[in-house]
């Protein structure tokens, strides 16, 4: 039978036409993630149309045969490449989603009871007198109480305590049958004397969860006459209009809920010039003794400040620092664990050749080391190795961040891609808004360049003091203010846009 000339060409055009609406709804998508600038999109819709004339020159004549079914494969081809593009750019978006624009915390305000006390419920321990602390943690206590009323139907009796250990004697002697309790403390009887086995001598009966909005303030463009410049004194013309990001990096020791406020162990205060590609690690020792927002001047360890919410850790840092930080970036240590696996191991630079003092006792030389998930927190953990103990952990703990932003920018993350992003969910999260995270992606395909990451810290002497969240003295770490003062400096510096070295940050 005999081809007309429109039954030639329909199979042609209907086909062009497909491959037309899945390009354009691929343009589309790349619009709504906003990963990409305007020239990029420009670009790839231009290629697409490109491939379009290409495939429709082949499949316009049914009758070729041969034209027709090349065209067939490269219009697979095409369709191919497009699906598996969304397919990663729909995960790259939904992990991005999952973990930014966070503006929420959970305390976990517990009930305890002693192991061999009948309850196994809050109805079981209704008329129970439950011992609160007086003035710690007071507005989630309170908070907790309030649900635990509305759930038992009645007035919850309560007895006070000033400290932790007088709440955990009451509770041991029988003072009071229950204590309400924020899950966070327990980790700190186990740096109390005497008192380092009372997590093991009680039992939760129930669990409230109160949550917290956690607000920060957005940058505002920073406008400065400094010029940014090297340590040299050599200048560059143009003044710094970008915005300056001030980011807390908080480590927290809970393997439970990343939202679930916790003590932080790692805290670090990052500087990002996004105009200057510098980035300013300042870290600060866990023990460092400094008032919290909230002690009304009394010292407490910084590590405790997390007990009380991620607000009070960003607000101790921004008196200690004089600087006001604008998001935060938490990360628990299981979670650590799987994103440098994803990442397939990261390379780390120690100082000394030692081994870690805890039961997987990994070795670590001089210079670089190739190091997993484990490993790599064993690493960031160990202080007792060194004479610098806490100082020392604090810089090994930047040199981690260091060799995750140097895998995480290398060609090689496109091995483990995907576990990368599986990994993301649940292991940390953000409050940078989504928005925020893809400016500054099309900035940097746009400019290019690489980026600079130096570190400091800041460094104290040992003493024993009586902490605010801790009934008897601990070992704490008194501020030497000289290097304090020069981490502040060096904040300055970083958001006027000069151009700092290693000499500058090495140089106490």
């Amino acid at each position: 039978m005999r081809i007309t000339k429109k039954q030639d060409r329909m199979p042609g055009i209907i086909l062009t036409i497909l491959l037309f609406v899945a390009e354009i709804a691929f343009t589309v998508l790349l619009l709504y993630t906003n990963l990409l600038s305007a020239k990029y999109i420009g670009i790839v819709f231009a290629v697409l149309l490109v491939l379009l004339l290409i495939d429709h020159l082949l499949i316009r004549k049914f009758r070729k045969q041969i034209r027709f079914w090349i065209g067939i494969i490269l219009m697979v081809i095409i369709l191919a490449v497009l699906g598996i593009a969304s397919f990663y750019i729909y995960k790259t978006v939904s992990a991005l989603d999952d973990i930014t624009g966070v503006n929420k915390e959970i305390t976990e305000i517990n009930v305890y009871v002693k192991q061999d006390d009948a309850a196994q419920s809050l109805m079981d321990a209704a008329s129970y007198s439950f011992g609160i602390l007086a003035d710690l943690d007071r507005e989630n206590t309170d908070t907790a109480l309030q649900q635990m009323a509305s759930e038992t139907g009645g007035e919850v009796s309560t007895k006070e305590y000033s400290s932790l250990t007088e709440l955990a004697d009451g509770l041991l002697k029988g003072d009071c049958q229950a204590i309400v309790l924020n899950r966070a403390y327990l980790d700190v009887f186990d740096e109390i004397d005497n008192y380092a086995s009372f997590s093991s001598q009680i039992r939760e009966i129930a669990s409230e969860q109160v949550e917290k909005l956690v607000e920060r303030n957005t940058p505002a463009p920073v406008q400065t006459d400094v010029q940014a410049e090297d340590s040299s004194d050599t200048t560059q013309d143009a003044a710094v209009t970008d915005q300056i990001y001030t980011i807390f990096v908080s480590g927290i020791d809970t393997r439970g809920d990343i939202t679930a406020s916790s003590r932080s162990d790692v805290n670090i205060v990052l500087t990002v010039n996004a105009r200057t590609k510098q980035v300013l690690m300042i870290s600060t020792p866990r023990d460092y003794y400094v008032p919290l927002s909230i002690s009304n001047g009394v010292p407490d360890k910084l590590t405790h400040a997390g007990i009380y919410g991620i607000n009070v850790c960003m607000d101790t840092l921004n008196m200690l620092y004089d600087t006001d930080i604008n998001y935060y970036f938490r990360l628990n240590f299981a979670g650590f664990v799987q994103i440098i696996d994803a990442l397939g191991g990261i390379t780390v630079d120690s100082d000394y050749d030692f081994t870690t003092q805890n039961s997987s006792g990994y070795h670590f030389t001089k210079g670089p080391n190739q190091v997993n998930g484990d490993q790599a927190l064993a690493f960031c953990r160990e202080r007792y190795a060194f004479s610098a103990g806490d100082r020392q952990r604090g810089k090994d703990q930047m040199k981690v961040i260091q060799g995750v932003i140097n895998k995480a920018t290398s060609p090689d993350i496109l091995k483990n891609y995907l576990s990368l992003l599986d990994s993301l969910s649940g292991c940390f999260e953000t409050n940078i808004p989504y928005d925020v995270i893809t400016s500054l992606v099309k900035q940097q395909l746009d400019e290019g360049g690489s980026w600079q990451v130096l570190s400091y810290s800041v460094d104290g002497t040992g003493d024993t003091q009586k902490p605010y969240s801790m009934s008897q003295k601990a070992y704490v770490m008194v501020p030497d203010q000289t290097t304090v003062d020069k981490a502040k400096t060096l904040m300055q510096k970083v958001r006027q846009g000069f151009m700092l070295s290693e000499a500058d940050v090495s140089a106490q």
